[in-house]
């Protein structure tokens, strides 16, 4: 089953549940996990069921990783707020490393979300 992490900083959260709910059939089609506080308010305001990690600043994004890093992720859809320093700034830069290393689809924008989500269809 195809795999897929959901991840968002604060700012970003409301962005990533709208995409969820322009995209919930498809997504129901998949394995979905997120960090800790994302994936609750993806299971509070949506009908998707996510496996939740830690949330990002304890630990949740190189939990992630270690997903990746394992060949059991198929894409990331990470949207980043890029306005504002996050505490835990080297576990994101190593989450994004790990994906480049391991060649794991990243999007960070709703953009490149879209064309993730469509990819993955196929």
């Amino acid at each position: 089953m195809t795999r897929v992490a959901l991840i968002a900083h604060d700012e970003k959260k409301p962005d990533l549940i709208e995409f969820a709910r322009a995209h919930e059939e498809q997504l129901r089609q998949y394995d979905l996990i997120a960090t800790g506080t994302t994936g609750q308010r993806l299971m509070d305001e949506t009908d998707l069921e996510v496996e939740r990690k830690e949330s990002g600043p304890l630990g949740g994004d190189l939990m992630i990783g270690a997903e990746v890093a394992e060949g059991k992720l198929d894409g990331i859809v990470f949207l980043r707020d890029p306005l504002r320093a996050q505490p835990h700034e080297p576990d994101i830069s190593a989450l994004l490393r790990i994906c480049d290393v391991r060649d794991t689809a990243l999007a960070t924008n709703l953009a490149s979300a879209e064309f993730l989500i469509e990819g993955l269809a196929e």
